[in-house]
């Protein structure tokens, strides 16, 4: 039988699907909650066989969120998360955590029922991953988007200091504008801004980060370089190819 941890926010539905999973004589709910942070604590406390997360939680952090958090402390912890919502948000959350293995992700509206659930369960703990078909066809539109548009993938603040960049203002001149009094400020922003982007894992050199970001925000579109420092981007088939900066 496997010890559950059920992670719903929903306070009616938490304990009925509680019982649902514990009828099925293949699950004992060993804890449940309504937020990662709780769900992270709990599993401190008792680790669990298997958690079952909503994506949408009552905490600071989203389940996907919570799951990564969870993973720091337990290397692959099976995870079957489960959701309604249809917001690019959380399938980014998903695309960047970078879970390989030991999980589901599935519609709550497709597999709520117990009976489906626990095949998914246990699909996790013997380290099986499956995403629901629709869910996958989003997280690609979302990862599609994102490429093409590399503003997507920065916040609102982040945005505004990366078209300051590409205007060639320097930090003094961007912080001044937007107020900051510490134009370290600013450089926080920009290594989230290469971060987001990529650029942190081809070049160590700040300056060529800072014009690779201004090349970006000019093409309007991802570009990875290459350790030979030659531009790539990706092309219909989702392959990096060789971009020829010159021709444009």
């Amino acid at each position: 039988m496997l010890s559950l941890l059920l992670v719903e926010d929903n306070e009616k539905l938490r304990p009925a699907l509680g019982a649902g999973l514990e009828d099925t004589g293949a699950v004992r709910v060993a804890g449940s909650c309504g937020s990662g942070e709780e769900a992270l604590a709990l599993c401190l406390a008792e680790p669990p066989d298997v958690i079952l997360m909503d994506v949408q939680l009552a905490g600071k952090m989203n389940g996907i969120e919570a799951a990564i958090a969870i993973r720091r402390e337990f290397p692959r912890l099976p995870v079957v998360f489960y959701s309604i919502q249809d917001d690019d948000a959380y399938y980014r959350a998903f695309r960047r955590s970078g879970i390989l293995s030991h999980y589901a992700y599935v519609r709550k509206s497709n597999y709520l029922l117990p009976q489906m659930i626990v095949p998914l369960l246990r699909d996790a703990v013997a380290g099986r991953s499956f995403i629901d078909p629709e869910i996958e066809s989003r997280v690609q539109e979302v990862r599609q988007k994102d490429e093409e548009s590399p503003m997507a993938l920065l916040e609102p603040n982040e945005q505004v200091v990366a078209r300051m960049l590409a205007q060639g203002m320097s930090n003094e001149h961007i912080a001044a504008r937007l107020g900051f009094r510490d134009k370290r400020t600013i450089s926080r922003t920009n290594g989230q801004i290469y971060t987001a982007w990529g650029l942190n894992e081809s070049t160590t050199d700040e300056k060529v980060a800072r014009v690779r970001a201004m090349i970006i925000i000019r093409e309007g579109r991802l570009i990875r370089w290459d350790a030979h420092g030659t531009p790539h981007v990706l092309d219909a088939h989702g392959q990096w190819t060789p971009y020829d900066l010159e021709k444009r």
